[in-house]
């Protein structure tokens, strides 16, 4: 699976955010909706409190702070500040866990990615008897 966090300049400096499984069902469970909900709310006009308080605090988390620690940042940032602050960062942890990288290379085993150190490319097809043909 590729890694779906995200590093962000929020609050009081530069965090790093994810929200894999495990965040996503108890950010499903607090916000009474799905992920793509959630996301949807946050893209348009409809989005609620806990849409952005619960995926920046259940990202906190995920990107590996202590929940303890997590809460005390989203009292400071999100509670008390304008929530609109935090909107467009909780939209982008919450697109990055959904939509993942770009550049991952979606159903490709990362073991057949291996370059040619001499020649910076992937290797071909295998041969069938490891010889090549004389044709």
């Amino acid at each position: 699976m590729s890694d779906s966090s995200i590093d962000l300049d929020w609050g009081d400096g530069r965090h790093k955010f994810a929200l894999p499984i495990g965040q996503l069902r108890e950010l499903q469970d607090k916000c009474d909706a799905g992920p793509n909900r959630v996301l949807q709310r946050l893209a348009g006009i409809d989005w609620k409190i806990d849409d952005i308080r619960e995926v920046m605090r259940l990202g906190l988390i995920g990107g590996g702070m202590k929940p303890t620690d997590a809460h005390l940042l989203c009292v400071r940032y999100v509670d008390n500040r304008p929530l609109l602050e935090s909107r467009l960062h909780a939209q982008a942890i919450l697109m990055k866990a959904l939509v993942g990288d770009p550049e991952d290379p979606v159903g490709k085993n990362p073991a057949d990615q291996v370059k040619n150190p001499e020649t910076e490319e992937s290797p071909g097809p295998p041969l069938s008897d490891g010889v090549p043909s004389s044709e």
